[in-house]
C-alpha cells in the first residue's frame, strides 16, 4: 500500500525494484543521524520505518512473507542491539556495525536473488 501511494505521487516508479541493502543503510544511519541532530527520536524511527516499508515490499516479491518478516525483524533487532553495543564501542561505531550486518543480510538473502 505504501509503495502504491509513493508510485502514485511519482516518488518511485510503479514497477521499480529498489536495492534494499543501501536502503536499509540509509534508514539506520540516516534515522540515527536525524534523531541525534534534532533530538527527536521518533523522527529517526519514522525514517527507519519508511526504509523498512519500501524494503519489505521488495523482500516480499523476492521471497514471500517469511523473507519479508525475517529481514524486517533483523533490521529492527539491529536497531535494538545498537543501543547496548554503543555503551561498549561508541555510538557511531555501533550504528555502522549493525548497519553493515543488516545491509549484508539484505543483500545476501534478497538483493542478489532479485537480479
Amino acid at each position: 500500500m505504501a509503495m502504491g501511494l509513493l508510485a502514485s505521487l511519482g516518488v518511485v516508479p510503479a514497477s521499480s525494484t529498489v536495492p534494499t541493502a543501501p536502503l536499509l543503510a540509509a534508514g539506520l544511519v540516516g534515522g540515527f543521524a536525524l534523531a541525534q541532530r534534532t533530538g527527536v527520536r521518533p523522527l529517526g524511527g519514522a525514517a527507519m520505518l519508511g526504509a523498512n516499508a519500501v524494503a519489505a515490499r521488495q523482500w516480499y516479491a523476492v521471497g514471500g512473507a517469511p523473507l519479508a518478516a525475517g529481514l524486517s525483524a533483523a533490521y529492527w533487532t539491529a536497531m535494538g542491539v545498537s543501543h547496548p553495543l554503543a555503551k561498549k564501542v561508541g555510538t557511531w561505531r555501533s550504528v555502522l556495525g549493525v548497519t553493515a550486518v543488516s545491509a549484508g543480510a539484505a543483500w545476501l538473502l534478497a538483493d542478489r536473488r532479485a537480479r
